[in-house]
């Protein structure tokens, strides 16, 4: 198993306050998250703004899931090696890349190369987890490490809303201008506010690792995602997932062979690990459903007997108390994670999501009940995603905790890939004409509900599967700095990586 190293001591500096680094960090989190949602109210307009088909504009969000849960483990990975905040840095350039090229430019292509680097950024998440974990006392880890899991869902809830401000107000490309004067911010506040950690993994960069864990996501992915448009019985499709299950199999065998894997294959099987990153996908599975069904359902026009014909703006705010709910939950999350246990946090969201979609089945034609039930998931969602590092921190060791955290988070992309395209299967397949038009029926928003709220109780069930204790890892990094194979321990020379 690879050991954590410290990196060669810096020059004696005064460090910046912890609390500043984790501000910084959840500011950054909440900058990536807002990206990937950023665009969904502008593509109804792309195909008449760019002269793109819309199978093409709907790119602009496919690319920024394939890049996320292709690089979201492969730079955690690389931030265990090479430097955490180094990586972290890298990405946040990455992302402002991204947004120039789709400020400066009205070319899909363009524009689709733009948002894959935008999503690629959202490795920042789990790099800032890994940060928070190596930097902060024991007493802190907990709540700092919740708030910035969280930064993904409160990105994803007010994301939606300030773009469709930008869309009906401006020129739809300042919202991109505006995310990259954001990035450069971000990359100084990181700069000037949040240390390196001095922890490193040891061995080589595992490149057929990234690489065959990179194909078979996108293969999978891409017909997940384009099933859809493609036909789930097309050979595109099938031929996409034969693929995507033979090159995993080729990976696994070599990941359980190569000295320092891309993917620790025996630490993920363990109970503590596997169930977690399961209760992740079906968690993420939950939580998408609500970002996609709420503005959507209360856009529909009043012939349909229970839309609400409101406006992009309203629709988009719908979301906002439950982004705000997020924020304040994140450190009820972690009290409750400190004093039972996170698997005890767990459960508890994935109750409070199921019993939202309860809500949510019995209060489409109000406003402000359909407002009340996403707000509901959110809070749930909140909590969900506060105890998910946690558990991933308490199962692995601190050598391992930026491509644990990585492989979390795409575990709940996934879910959020396989919720999206049950979500337009459904919508698109249970229909019936209202005010001249085709729209989806009330029973098919409602049966969303219902799957999303099962997808809930089987996260709780999974999480009753989890080891108990409540011990939550967040002590590990300084029983680590003690332990052998540390300089701190008296680490042989030979086990001290040279230039690292």
């Amino acid at each position: 198993m690879p050991a954590e190293i410290p990196a060669p001591a810096a020059p004696a500096t005064q460090a910046p306050h912890p609390r500043f680094a984790v501000g910084v960090l959840a500011f950054c989190g909440v900058v990536v998250a807002v990206m990937q949602t950023i665009v969904v109210p502008l593509l109804p307009h792309i195909p008449a703004l760019t002269g793109a088909t819309p199978a093409a504009a709907s790119w602009l969000v496919t690319v920024t899931l394939l890049t996320g849960a292709v690089f979201t483990p492969v730079l955690g990975r690389v931030g265990d090696m090479y430097g955490k905040r180094r990586v972290l840095v890298a990405s946040l350039t990455v992302l402002v890349v991204g947004s120039v090229l789709c400020g400066a430019s009205s070319h899909i292509g363009v524009l689709i190369t733009g948002r894959a680097l935008q999503g690629a950024a959202i490795a920042v998440v789990p790099l800032g987890i890994s940060i928070l974990r190596d930097e902060l006392p024991p007493e802190r880890v907990l709540s700092a490490v919740a708030l910035m899991s969280s930064t993904l869902g409160i990105g994803a809830a007010v994301g939606l809303p300030i773009a469709a401000l930008v869309v009906e107000n401006y020129d739809w490309h300042t919202m991109f201008w505006v995310s990259g004067v954001i990035g450069v911010i971000d990359i100084a506040l990181v700069l000037a506010c949040v240390p390196e950690s001095p922890l490193r993994t040891r061995g080589r960069f595992d490149a057929l690792g990234a690489l065959g864990l990179s194909g078979a996501l996108v293969c999978l992915l891409l017909a997940v995602t384009q099933g859809g448009a493609w036909g789930w019985t097309s050979g595109r499709t099938l031929g996409l997932l034969v693929a995507s299950v033979v090159v995993g199999l080729i990976w696994g065998a070599y990941e359980l062979r190569v000295a320092t894997p891309m993917v620790d294959l025996r630490i993920s099987a363990r109970p503590a690990v596997l169930f977690t990153n399961i209760a992740a996908l079906l968690i993420g599975f939950a939580f998408y459903a609500n970002s996609l069904v709420t503005a959507q359902m209360v856009q529909e026009p009043k012939a349909t007997g229970y839309g609400l014909g409101a406006s992009i703006v309203v629709s988009g705010l719908c979301l906002l108390p439950g982004g705000l709910s997020m924020v304040a939950l994140s450190p009820v999350s972690a009290r409750i994670s400190a004093k039972h246990g996170p698997k005890v946090s767990l459960a508890l969201a994935a109750g409070i999501i199921a019993a939202g979609y309860g809500v949510r089945y019995f209060t489409s034609h109000s406003l402000w009940l359909i407002i009340a039930g996403a707000t509901v998931v959110s809070a749930g969602t909140a909590i969900a995603y506060s105890a998910l590092p946690a558990l991933v921190m308490r199962g692995v060791p601190v050598s391992e905790t930026g491509a644990a955290n990585g492989l979390n988070t795409l575990m709940r992309s996934i879910g959020q890939a396989f919720c999206s395209a049950t979500v337009a299967a459904v919508l698109a397949n249970i229909t019936f004409r209202a005010g001249g038009r085709t729209a989806p029926t009330l029973y098919a928003y409602q049966l969303v509900f219902v799957i999303a709220g099962g997808a809930a109780l089987a996260a709780l069930a999974v999480t009753l599967l989890l080891p108990g204790g409540r011990s939550t890892g967040a002590g590990t990094v300084e029983e680590s700095r003690k332990a052998p194979g540390t300089r701190k321990g008296g680490a042989r020379p030979a086990e001290i990586q040279e230039g690292a």
